[in-house]
């Protein structure tokens, strides 16, 4: 049996308020056709399907899209709600489903029930926020161990009496590396799970962290099929290709827009050759200029179009700054020292003059309200 374990679309996201939905349809395009070519019988999507409880039309639309072309490929799908999904919305009609060959599992209390694909059980384990199951399964303790401990010694029993296993999970697994991207699922201050706790089964797919991660070599994380923070830079995106009893491969996803780190002063930025392969790329800039750059972003923009965010971190660290004595000076004048001290030198005159001209206009407007 062949299995594509992917997880974390996140449909709907947006980065730094850039739409993605073009990026997230060039993946399920991905997604199709290494079904095909693979000849794929099981799709395994571990969570977080959409970026919010409650998705935008068009997000809900490329799910349906892509359910419905997995489906005419003949694959099945098992998915499982993650922390980022409303697990009754995306749970709705799931016995219907079920005839089309889409398993959607969101109910905790049917975790240990497999959906069977030959001679595969497959569990889907949703995300299991603690304090919502841990009286009704009599738990030790508010955490996520508790949780997925009860619920897999519950799998383990269930699949002790029918041959192979997959789990699919959306957890944070003790050695797990995070990125910016996910939400905290701290309970308590602790989010992890051991990964004994998924002894046992032939293969688990993992879930919540956006980084591909192999745990144990029948244990990993597939990651996010974008980048969805900075942090994610170097991360190459894609799904596993799992041959059970055989192997297990990456297949690496489209790049519809690489993203990037550059560090440095503006002037090298703009200059160096050493630059040129970022300008297609969705940046994140901190300038180490000593004194800060007039302009900065729009002056980037002209060879990076698609800076994003900017930052500065002065080379040597900002000097202490001096106390600024408030009470009885005019508005214009603080708001000029508070120019210098951001930037390190006064503000020019044509920009003095706008600045005072925007407190006379709110103090006139004070003055007739």
């Amino acid at each position: 049996m062949r299995i594509l374990h992917t997880s974390d679309w996140h449909l709907g996201r947006s980065f730094h308020r850039e739409s993605l939905l073009d990026g997230q349809a060039a993946f399920v395009d991905h997604l199709v056709e290494t079904v095909r070519a693979e000849r794929v019988d099981v799709v395994a999507v571990s969570g977080d399907v959409y970026d919010r409880a409650l998705p935008p039309v068009d997000a809900v639309t490329l799910c349906n899209e892509a359910l419905g072309r997995l489906a005419a490929e003949g694959a099945r799908t098992v998915l499982i709600s993650g922390n980022h999904d409303s697990a009754r919305r995306l749970g709705f009609g799931a016995s219907l489903f079920d005839a089309a060959g889409v398993h959607l599992r969101t109910d905790p209390s049917r975790a240990w029930e497999p959906v069977m694909i030959d001679d595969v059980a497959f569990y889907g384990i949703p995300y299991l926020e603690p304090e919502l199951v841990r009286a009704p399964w009599e738990l030790p303790d508010r955490s996520h161990t508790a949780a997925l401990t009860h619920a897999m010694t519950r799998v383990r029993a269930d699949a002790a009496r029918r041959g192979r296993s997959v789990v699919l999970a959306h957890a944070f697994v003790t050695g797990g590396q995070a990125s910016d991207s996910e939400r905290d699922i701290s309970v308590g201050g602790v989010a992890h799970v051991p990964l004994s706790a998924f002894d046992g089964v032939d293969y688990v797919a993992l879930g919540h962290l956006h980084g591909r991660q192999r745990m144990s070599e029948t244990v990993r994380y597939s990651g996010s099929p974008l980048a969805y923070s900075f942090s994610e830079a170097d991360h190459v995106k894609g799904s596993w290709l799992v041959t059970l009893g055989s192997g297990v491969e990456f297949v690496p996803a489209p790049v519809p827009r690489p993203v990037g780190r550059l560090r440095g002063h503006l002037d090298d930025l703009l200059t160096s050759p050493a630059h040129a392969r970022f300008e297609d790329h969705w940046l994140q800039v901190v300038l180490t200029d000593p004194i800060r750059p007039k302009s900065a972003m729009d002056r980037l923009r002209a060879r990076f179009p698609h800076t994003l965010a900017l930052s500065f971190d002065p080379e040597g660290g900002a000097p202490a700054a001096q106390p600024v004595r408030l009470s009885g000076r005019p508005e214009a004048d603080v708001a000029l020292d508070f120019v210098r001290e951001v930037r390190g030198e006064p503000a020019a005159a044509d920009e003095e003059k706008l600045l005072r001209q925007a407190v006379e206009a709110s103090r006139a407007k004070e003055t007739m309200a």
